[in-house]
């Protein structure tokens, strides 16, 4: 009901303004570090020969471009140059391109046409990354000098309020969504805003945004994302022990249950292969061939984002020359060979010593009725 009863009132403020001659308005949202292009031709429709075009950014004028004469002016100084080299206009649409984005030029742009009254209105939203590992904690710090404001802190698209400060009621307060997601986990520091969650969970990634009402109002927004603790990888020995006579051995290094990860051989820090994933829950192995003999040092490398782990190959543990049998097929195959012939010879042993024994059996009779010896009755 809120949703629809939000959409009623921006409509109705969009036909109002177009009372005034205003085209309409439109939301752009975009990570720190990229770029965004305002556009402005499907916005105001084709230019004419006449136009004379301003970008503003609130109330500050950022570009003034005049069509009949393509000349254009670049007020990229102003409010202590968060725009100095990073704005470009295109000359065909006039569309603005805003490079290598901060969190600073997030707010409301407005573009219009002086000489016919046209405007069209921009809200930017610019997303601080964070990344996490799971089970850490993070702090969404805010800066100092709106500290002593009133805040709210919202969370993902339904923006639910998750932490509220009211200074002059003096009310500090955390509260939870409807799952119950952040039960025992939200810490508002009651000083400076910033809010902390603790023990974190993918289920805690998303969108957070800061709300800053009173004397200095503005907004800010946090995208989170939480990754799992990676695994260290298993490197074992594929060859095929009855027929390696190859010169070459075969390595596979293995992790099971990881996901958003890239697992890489390397020799020495040189990348030799790699393979990357972005789903949940995957197995991964990479295959790697090298010379018994070889000398180098390899690696197996699992990494996301945020953190890795490194495996380093121990040629000489699982690799062996094919020389003899012991060493090609391993100390085991020799140790069940040793015993086979033991048992073999014990075997052999005791069916003699029952052979002996079983002609002694027969012979022993024989020899007595040929003595002639007789019992008295």
């Amino acid at each position: 009901m809120e949703k629809i009863l939000l959409k009623l009132v921006l409509f109705c403020l969009w036909r109002l303004v177009g009372v005034f001659g205003a085209t309409g308005w439109g939301t752009e949202s975009v990570m720190e570090g990229e770029s965004v292009t305002l556009s402005l031709y499907s916005s105001l429709g084709p230019m004419q020969q006449d136009d004379l075009i301003q970008w503003r950014f609130g109330k500050y004028v950022i570009v003034d471009t005049n069509v009949t004469t393509g000349s254009m002016t670049v007020y990229d100084d102003v409010l202590d140059g968060r725009f100095r080299d990073r704005l470009k206009l295109d000359n065909q649409t006039r569309s603005l391109t805003i490079t290598n984005i901060t969190t600073e030029h997030a707010g409301d742009y407005e573009v219009r046409t002086i000489n016919r009254p046209q405007t069209m209105d921009y809200i930017l939203t610019v997303y601080k990354g964070i990344s996490v590992t799971e089970g850490d904690s993070v702090t969404l710090n805010i800066i100092p000098e709106i500290s002593k404001n009133d805040i709210l802190w919202k969370y993902e698209t339904e923006m639910a309020t998750i932490a509220h400060i009211n200074r002059t009621a003096e009310r500090f307060s955390t509260s939870d969504v409807p799952d119950g997601r952040f039960r025992d986990r939200l810490k508002l520091d009651n000083q400076t805003g910033s809010l902390t969650i603790t023990n974190i969970t993918m289920q805690h990634a998303g969108d957070y945004k800061l709300i800053i009402t009173g004397e200095k109002q503005s907004s800010k927004a946090f995208r989170v994302s939480v990754y799992a603790r990676l695994p260290v990888p298993v490197i074992s020995n594929s060859s095929n022990c009855s027929s390696s006579s190859s010169s070459y051995c075969s390595l596979l290094c293995s992790v099971v249950n990881v996901g958003h990860v890239t697992l890489s051989w390397y020799k020495g820090n040189s990348l030799l292969s790699s393979i990357n994933v972005s789903d949940l829950s995957i197995s991964l192995s990479l295959p790697l061939e090298v010379e018994y003999q070889d000398k180098n040092s390899y690696s197996c490398v699992l990494n996301n984002p945020i953190s890795n782990q490194t495996q380093h190959l121990d040629i000489t543990q699982l690799c062996h020359t094919c020389s003899d049998s012991e060493h090609c097929c391993g100390s085991t195959e020799a140790v069940i060979r040793l015993v086979l012939s033991a048992l073999v010879g014990v075997a052999t042993v005791v069916i003699l010593v029952y052979d002996i024994r079983s002609r002694r059996a027969k012979q022993d009779p024989a020899h007595i009725h040929s003595s002639g010896c007789s019992f008295p009755p």
